[in-house]
């Protein structure tokens, strides 16, 4: 089972638009297909202008091309209602009140929180198939996903060793050097 691991986009794919230099975290992976968000990929919003309302800035992330004028989010607070555990401590939504609640009251801390624009997709079968092309690595979440999200990508090829490592030096669009 995918859920809760990381896939990582893979070097080969370093000029594509949604998913260039991308770590997914996936949230669902069944006989329907795979949903997932793209963690390390900054919008130009933030919470607040988004709903202003809440009365929180906090950054927000574009989780993939995938309905992406709906907001979704990961948190560490287990007592969220209907929050879905992730593993590794991670949990996907949840009532948003009660998100609010707990960053207001400092139960829920801002490092410990992404805001995500939309979701990464895949129908049946077709995860499986880029994974097996090389276009995903496939690796275990231990990592801090709340810091750091530029050096990411680079930081998971550089643990990964070998080849992919020196990947992760490599500019945005190697072909225009």
């Amino acid at each position: 089972m995918m859920t809760g691991k990381l896939l990582v986009a893979h070097p080969s794919i370093l000029g594509d638009q949604s998913f260039g230099r991308s770590v997914v975290l996936m949230a669902e992976h069944n006989e329907n297909g795979a949903l997932g968000f793209v963690i390390n990929q900054h919008t130009h919003y933030t919470l607040d202008d988004l709903l202003p309302e809440m009365g929180i800035d906090a950054p927000v992330f574009q989780g993939g091309p995938v309905e992406d004028d709906r907001l979704f989010y990961i948190h560490t607070k287990e007592d969220i209602a209907n929050a879905l555990p992730l593993g590794n401590s991670l949990f996907w939504g949840g009532e948003l009140e009660d998100i609010k609640l707990a960053l207001l009251s400092s139960k829920l801390l801002s490092n410990q929180i992404k805001f995500l624009l939309g979701y990464a997709g895949w129908s049946n079968g077709q995860l499986a198939e880029e994974t097996k092309t090389n276009t995903w690595l496939l690796v275990k979440n231990s990592y801090n996903l709340f810091e750091n999200e530029k050096q990411l990508w680079g930081k998971i090829l550089r643990d990964l060793g070998g080849e992919l490592a020196l990947y992760s030096f490599a500019p945005n669009a190697p072909g225009l050097n």
